[in-house]
């Protein structure tokens, strides 16, 4: 599933505005609890699904390269 989603920063007033794609993982299940990604020049942006007009977290690439390095080492394995 992905989704164009307007800035928060794009005011009613201008169509000069950036939309960003946001997928959602397909290891996702239908209980509502995911997280969606999306890439863009800045870096890659994190949502919750469940609140998509809320905060969005932005990483740099190299700072999500090294948290999906930790994932497939079991760093945040509890």
């Amino acid at each position: 599933m992905s989704e164009w989603f307007k800035s928060s920063k794009s005011g009613p007033w201008t169509d000069n505005c950036v939309e960003v794609k946001f997928n959602k993982s397909t290891s996702s299940t239908y209980s509502g609890n995911c997280v969606e990604v999306s890439s863009c020049d800045c870096g890659v942006q994190v949502r919750d699904s469940k609140d998509r007009q809320g905060t969005v977290l932005t990483f740099t690439h190299p700072e999500w390269e090294a948290f999906l390095a930790g994932v497939r080492e079991g760093e945040f394995d509890l």
